[in-house]
């Protein structure tokens, strides 16, 4: 979908975010690899997502109230078979607020950032990059730029890192992708600067792929009050 009528339609609507499976379709249009997924409607078509993506999966409750899933439990991973994917549904779909379940594939890879957007009131749009996962407001370990960012910048903010040894040989794992990684920081400053709606975006975690690979698991595109300019 165009992302100006994502935006479009959810400020009409009135609402302070877009819901995770909008929020990834924006940063789809502007190239961040972000993880396959189907928004099921019901059992049938989470049953038939599975059935194309191949177990495991894994299964999100999806809504614009919805934004951290796996503090009130609404996040089921590894899901092996058909009877636990209906049980997962039935949990889900159930949840306060819920408006769908996002079915995705488990993806491999246990190094994890967060990238992001913030719009401050006084520098306006800056990228964000750090370690991510459920300990990035613990760990704090990020670096920030003012948009528009070039690939030079988001190389350093890569740099700037404490815990940049990840993004090496780590373990027996591949180095990461830095250029897909400065890729993405290039894509959030843009959108920033493109779309004055956007108040902060949140692509927390991206996951390193044991070959180096990256892909954004979950994301959360937050609104300005009103529409302004970047």
């Amino acid at each position: 979908m165009d992302p100006e009528k994502l935006l479009e339609k959810a400020l009409d609507e009135g609402r302070k975010n877009l819901t995770e499976h909008e929020s990834k379709q924006l940063l789809a249009a502007y190239g961040l690899p972000v993880a396959r997924e189907v928004l099921a409607q019901s059992r049938q078509q989470a049953l038939a997502a599975a059935a194309d993506i191949g177990y495991p999966v894994a299964a999100k409750a999806c809504g614009a109230d919805i934004a951290h899933k796996s503090e009130k439990s609404l996040v089921r991973l590894h899901i092996a078979d058909d009877a636990a994917l209906e049980k997962a549904f039935r949990e889900l779909a159930q949840s306060p607020g819920a408006q769908g379940v996002l079915i995705s594939p488990m993806i491999a890879g246990n190094r994890e950032l967060v990238l992001g957007l913030v719009r401050d009131s006084q520098f306006g749009p800056c990228v964000m990059a750090g370690i991510g996962g459920v300990l990035t407001e613990v760990i704090n370990d990020t670096a920030f730029r003012m948009a528009p960012v070039n690939e030079g910048e988001a190389l350093d903010m890569l740099d700037e890192l404490n815990a940049k040894a990840i993004l090496g040989q780590f373990r027996g794992q591949a180095p990461a992708d830095r250029g897909a990684l400065a890729a993405c920081l290039e894509a959030l400053g843009r959108i920033g600067m493109e779309h004055g709606a956007i108040k902060e975006i949140d692509v927390n975690p991206v996951i390193l792929g044991p070959d180096g690979s990256i892909t954004a698991v979950d994301a959360l595109v937050v609104l300005e009050a009103q529409k302004a300019k970047p």
